[in-house]
């Protein structure tokens, strides 16, 4: 198999071929979930990322017309816009087409792949990198059907503007030149982050030129364009410019061609220069280097818990997890980095794409997130090193029938090796929907009960899906959850039941007052129009009946459901600090565990905790804790909850909960026991002066603030 180009017409069958298998295995993931009805809402699977429903209610009021100034709704986002425009065109309804978006855009990466390929001259090594860099465990993972998020198009965009290099740095004519700046524009909308990674492009297309190409003419004509895509000026401002160029170039005589380009090169440089193109670099720098949030109204410097602290995508992985999700497997990645090699050895202009490739492996030291960047670029390794190898055969094999029998025999087989082991991960990776069928009955009620200007307090991860199921305002969601953001919301949920009304109440107020006002922190702005100074005294006085909080300008709601349990510790650490220092509070004690096992005396709860029935006394390895009650709490037929209260121990620490019908037992200070979560959503201990329970359901119960 000789590096060719196939005719036109060939190279598009194998196009449309590497894009219908692309397509074809995000259709497992249906088809494994197809009969499953908790899944279901609307007639159709809903989505299985949480950062969708941003994006969904965006589109969603673009297309009724319902945005507005403060409700944080994604109106305007690219994602939402594009969506709301399908809506508009495609006979399908809106929950199939978040659905299934992703895995119909997110295949369009075959795209670029094949045309890389083809401007290296050899269409085979793009089919073999795109029916493999579509697929492979990161780039899956992020445009599987139901992952509706802009990681469809996050890493298709940046290879579609590192083609528009190849092709203009290996054909070498004009019109190739009005790619770039056209995918790179695509790509700053789409993505804003992408501004580094195009900013390093540039850089890397300069040092080319000066290694390689310094006395090519043809390459400052790449950076010139390059550079103007970069500027920070309206986008159709670049593109006249961009159009202008074009012709510029096109009726320029040659024998003034040198001096105007390296004039055009200047300006454009200037332009990025003062259009402030490096501003958005260092504005990222800052923010992962200055953390801390100054508050100017009380001379106070306020130490909130970051949000970044709890994520662990960050840190070092294993070579092995680094590997398979830029291969699929150790071996696949190793061959694809030596095809890698070869493919620069024999084509310099695939240098250009090492930042892309760089970017990726910095995951290996900074965590799982950046992997996928690498995938295209190793995609395009792993299809030059089967290509390469198979030519080999031709020094082995001379009788030509053989020879191309076996070459494709070859090909084949070593394909879909390499495909194997991530068509493996797909089959075995049966992500579940954001909610099930039961939980988005509870919003959907939720949503014909409250007003659009009505707030519902919940913990982030539930934000983005609340509001587009019940279309009301969230005080944090997955975009808006700072410390200062996080804080006053964990407050709520992990205090007494009479501090979680006082904070809510307060914490929405400012916020429908911060509109106007401008202030930077809700907690502060409080403090000065209560005339407070000490903060932990205010923080206090919440804590009580005789606290006087603002004067209600709308409802607010409690939404409590049962999957908030898994991660209430983590809630807790963003309250449970020290504002002034910012250092941690002692912990409070929560374990829940669903692992356990009845011993006759001894009730084992996993992890060397353990209960002796008799004397009711909890043991966590060789201490000894005294229970203060045991609490059963289970649901008759109707969803009524049944509670069973035993008081063992008068100065006992701890408290255990068997929640029978979940199957889980939940063993918990007196801190945690006191939560307003607990209270509400476990015990159903209401105060009927402070909430009105108007959803009840076992899956997830929301209570109406009455002050």
């Amino acid at each position: 198999m000789h590096p060719t180009s196939l005719h036109v017409s060939r190279f598009l069958l194998l196009l449309l071929l590497a894009y219908a298998f692309s397509i074809a295995v995000r259709f497992i993931w249906v088809y494994q979930f197809s009969g499953t009805p908790d899944f279901y809402w609307n007639d159709q699977i809903m989505i299985n990322t949480n950062d969708g429903y941003a994006f969904a209610e965006g589109a969603r009021d673009m297309l009724n017309g319902t945005c507005s100034a403060h409700d944080l709704s994604y109106c305007g986002n690219p994602l939402a816009a594009l969506t709301a425009l399908l809506a508009q065109i495609l006979p399908v309804s809106f929950e199939t087409l978040i659905l299934y978006m992703p895995a119909f855009i997110g295949s369009l990466l075959v795209v670029p792949l094949m045309l890389i390929g083809r401007a290296l001259g050899n269409d085979y090594l793009g089919f073999i990198a795109a029916l493999l860099g579509s697929i492979v465990h990161s780039y899956y993972n992020r445009t599987m059907t139901g992952y509706y998020d802009t990681d469809m198009l996050t890493i298709v965009l940046p290879t579609l503007v590192l083609y528009s290099l190849i092709a203009a740095a290996t054909y070498e004519r004009n019109r190739y030149l009005l790619l770039i700046p056209l995918f790179i524009i695509a790509n700053s909308w789409w993505y804003p982050q992408s501004y580094s990674l195009n900013l390093a492009m540039a850089g890397m297309v300069l040092l080319y030129t000066l290694i390689f190409e310094r006395r090519n003419l043809f390459f400052y004509k790449i950076l010139i364009f390059m550079l103007l895509s970069l500027a920070l000026v309206a986008w159709y401002f670049k593109v006249l410019l961009a159009l202008a160029l074009f012709g510029a170039f096109h009726f320029m005589p040659k024998a003034s061609t040198r001096p105007i380009i390296f004039a055009l090169l200047a300006l454009c440089a200037a332009l990025v220069l003062f259009s402030g193109g490096f501003t958005p670099v260092i504005a990222q720098l800052q923010g992962y280097l200055f953390r801390s949030l100054h508050a100017d109204d009380l001379n106070l410097t306020l130490r909130y818990f970051d949000v970044v602290q709890t994520v662990r995508e960050a840190g070092q992985i294993p070579f092995d997890v680094f590997a398979a999700r830029i291969s699929g497997a150790t071996l696949t990645f190793l061959f694809a980095l030596l095809g890698l090699g070869m493919l620069v050895w024999r084509h310099k202009v695939m240098l250009l794409a090492l930042p892309m490739l760089g970017l990726g492996f910095i995951a290996f030291q900074a965590g799982l997130r950046f992997t996928v960047y690498a995938v295209p670029v190793m995609a395009l390794g792993m299809g030059y090193f089967i290509v390469y190898a198979s030519q080999l055969l031709e020094k082995v094999i001379f009788i030509d029938r053989t020879l191309h029998v076996s070459r494709i025999l070859f090909v084949t087989l070593s394909t879909a090796a390499a495909l194997y082991p991530n068509i493996a991960h797909i089959i075995d990776y049966k992500v579940p929907t954001v909610f099930n069928a039961q939980e988005v009955k509870v919003l959907d009620d939720l949503g014909r009960l409250a007003q659009r200007e009505d707030y519902v307090v919940t913990w982030w991860d539930f934000g983005y899906p609340i509001r587009y199921y019940s279309d009301v305002r969230t005080l944090i969601d997955g975009g808006k959850h700072d410390g200062k953001d996080n804080f006053a919301t964990s407050f709520s949920l992990t205090r007494p039941p009479i501090a979680g009304a006082n904070m809510a109440r307060l914490d929405v107020e400012y916020t429908e007052r911060g509109f106007d006002e401008n202030h930077s922190d809700n907690l502060l702005a409080a403090m000065r129009d209560y005339n407070q100074s000490d903060l932990n005294a205010f923080l206090a006085a919440l804590q009580t009946r005789d606290f006087t909080p603002p004067a209600p300008t709308r409802d607010i709601y409690f939404y409590l459901p049962m999957r908030m349990m898994s991660i209430f510790p983590t809630v807790a650490l963003f309250s449970n600090l020290d504002l002034h220092s910012g250092t941690q509070q002692e912990r409070p004690f929560f374990y829940a565990t669903g692992s356990f096992k009845d011993a006759g005396a001894l009730l084992h709860l996993g992890n060397g905790v353990a209960l002796d029935k008799a004397k009711g006394i909890i043991m966590l390895g060789q201490q000894q804790v005294p229970l203060a009650q045991f609490v059963t709490i289970s649901y008759d037929a109707q969803g009524k909850i049944q509670k069973n209260l035993q008081n063992l121990h008068p100065n006992g620490a701890l408290n255990l909960l068997y929640l029978k019908s979940y199957n889980q037992f939940l063993l918990i200070d007196h801190t945690m026991f006191e939560s307003l979560y607990v209270q509400l959503f476990l015990l159903e201990n209401i105060d009927p002066n402070l909430f009105e329970p108007v959803i009840m359901t076992p899956w997830a119960k929301v209570f109406k603030l009455k002050r």
